[in-house]
């Protein structure tokens, strides 16, 4: 399996308005396309003014699959045609889980 990050660090002060016109036009048309969705957040200290989304894949060629499909539906180059204006820069990495992580992450003991 692949996790996929991708942080985007948007205009001071956009956040939410990324985050509403996301819920509303991209997740929609994103989540069934990509399918595995680990987690989506916002930033509170350190960097500000980011977002950032992580994503699993069973391989490389899956996510490429995907991505592809995801780029040839008009709904989501509509939603991205939206939230462009916001969005300063972009970062993407590929991540592979140890042996011993769990895809989405170590969960906490019950208490």
């Amino acid at each position: 399996m692949i996790v996929e990050e991708r942080i985007y660090t948007l205009l001071p002060g956009k956040t939410n308005e990324y985050f509403k016109i996301y819920e509303e036009f991209g997740l929609p048309v994103q989540l069934p396309i990509l399918g595995h969705l680990i987690g989506y957040f916002g930033t509170e200290v350190g960097p500000l003014n980011q977002v950032i989304h992580i994503w699993g894949y069973d391989s490389f060629e899956e996510r490429t699959k995907r991505r592809t499909a995801l780029f040839q539906d008009q709904k989501w180059l509509d939603y991205v045609a939206k939230s462009r204006g916001n969005i300063v820069s972009q970062e993407n990495k590929l991540l592979i889980p140890a042996p011993f992580s769990p895809v989405g992450g170590i969960r906490p003991a019950k208490l």
